[in-house]
């Protein structure tokens, strides 16, 4: 095997025609690998995402080959996948108003050219889903394009689709969520091609890194939620005399520790199961 890639959390092994995608227990906030891991942040990652896959299968097809056929080092935190060309865009869908999507409302009412009601405030349902797109910074901070931008760069068809898929995916893991007590305020999406042309979902999906998570019996609106995903981290981080450029900070046990529990909290109480390392 080779590695071909490594990313802020994932590195990406070539294995013949097909990759090997392992989640790391690395952790990043604004785009700062920090030094400190969460133990079994990689695993949770990857048990998550194969869940939800299975759940999203009907929706559109899924880059899984195998979550067993891995080398036994990686066991549990690797995926083995089909090669696939990934597309420019961050296909996000949002539900609720928050991050730098409520900084966007504030400043001009709209996100990523979707104009809001007035008068929102920070963790308002929004009146329906919305597709927000972003570019995919190789480095540096992703940025927020229209859809106009994402028909430009990938054609009318390929945009049209994958809007609606974002959104399809959106709506059914905000409602299985909502059943067990969770919002998912927003979530991140990845898509490519395969070998054949047919478009296809990789990377993660619906986890603590690539959406927002509240408990629903602590939502109020007006306010920072109660996080169960990676803004506890960004939280902490902010609280320091950091200027967001490497190196990051190291982060405290007491910290890694509600980190990590958060994350095992929102795969048990998802799936139903207890999670075991």
């Amino acid at each position: 095997m080779e590695l071909v890639h490594s990313g802020k959390v994932r590195d990406v092994y070539a294995d013949g025609d097909e990759l090997i995608l392992v989640a790391s227990d690395r952790v990043s906030v604004y785009d700062v690998v920090l030094p400190t891991p969460v133990p079994d942040k990689g695993k949770i990652l990857t048990q998550l995402s194969l869940w939800w896959f299975e759940r999203l299968a009907d929706i559109i097809p899924n880059h899984v080959v195998s979550a067993t056929d891995v080398p036994e080092e990686w066991a549990g935190r690797a995926i083995r996948c089909r090669r696939l060309d990934m597309l420019p865009v961050e296909w996000i869908a949002r539900g609720h108003l928050a991050g730098l999507g409520l900084k966007e409302y504030q400043k001009s009412g709209t996100v990523s050219g979707v104009s809001l009601p007035d008068g929102l405030v920070e963790a308002d349902r929004l009146p329906e889903p919305i597709f927000t797109p972003t570019t995919k910074a190789a480095e540096g901070h992703d940025e927020f394009i229209t859809y106009d931008d994402v028909v430009r760069e990938i054609g009318d068809d390929t945009a049209a689709r994958l809007k609606d898929v974002t959104l399809a995916i959106y709506r059914r893991g905000a409602a299985l969520a909502a059943e067990r007590g969770i919002i998912i305020a927003d979530t991140k999406l990845e898509f490519g091609r395969a070998a054949d042309g047919s478009l296809v979902l990789g990377d993660e999906v619906l986890t603590p890194d690539s959406s927002r998570f509240w408990p629903a019996d602590q939502w109020v609106p007006g306010r920072p939620q109660h996080s169960l995903d990676k803004q506890f981290v960004r939280d902490w981080s902010s609280t320091l005399d950091w200027d967001r450029t490497p190196p990051g900070p190291a982060i405290p046990d007491e910290v890694v520790e509600a980190t990590r529990a958060r994350y095992v909290e929102v795969y048990e109480r998802l799936t139903g199961t207890a999670w075991t390392s």
